[in-house]
């Protein structure tokens, strides 16, 4: 895919708009599921590059939480003891001790449950099915990962009725060297 039309630009009012690369060459992102706006990707590609250096960085599966362009929290994939599960409110989860990722994203998530109140997730690995059990039920805008199981995307695919914006990203990909950003007509 070389473009993606947004649902709007930064604001509702905006439209239409759309991302691409300035090569003409095809986007690192495939959209599997509702239609992200622009905000929804700075917060997904921030995010990404947390989530991707934490793990090249520490060699763990990680999970992170972003609001606004802004982390909210990030963790690592380390099992929870029976107190964290509770004040994660993931200690009915079955399953949760096998799965590094969802451990991980019950961490982040855990960690300011209010400011983490409609995030955007962002996860170093494939999403496995306990780890969308964990991100269907919380109040959030969208995942980014390099997958997801089967099993994981049934489930994400249900959540807000078929329009939560599930994004999968190629963990291959690299930026250009500089970015350019433009605000008001201006590089």
């Amino acid at each position: 895919m070389k473009e993606f039309e947004l649902k709007y630009g930064c604001n509702p009012n905006q439209k239409p708009a759309k991302i691409f690369m300035a090569n003409g060459g095809e986007l690192p992102v495939e959209i599997l599921g509702g239609r992200p706006g622009y905000i929804n990707f700075l917060d997904a590609f921030n995010s990404w590059q947390l989530v991707k250096e934490l793990k090249a960085a520490l060699k763990l599966p990680c999970a992170a939480s972003f609001k606004h362009v802004s982390p909210t929290s990030a963790a690592l994939g380390l099992k929870l003891d029976d107190r964290l599960k509770r004040a994660c409110y993931v200690d009915d989860l079955d399953g949760l001790d096998d799965s590094p990722l969802a451990c991980a994203y019950a961490r982040a998530r855990g960690t300011d449950r209010m400011s983490s109140f409609g995030d955007w997730v962002a996860l170093s690995d494939v999403c496995d099915e306990v780890t969308a059990r964990i991100i269907r039920r919380e109040v959030s805008d969208g995942v980014i990962a390099p997958g997801y199981t089967p099993e994981a995307l049934k489930l994400l695919k249900k959540k807000k009725n078929g329009a939560y914006n599930i994004v999968k990203i190629d963990p291959d990909y690299e930026p250009e060297a500089i970015e350019v950003k433009q605000v008001f007509g201006v590089s």
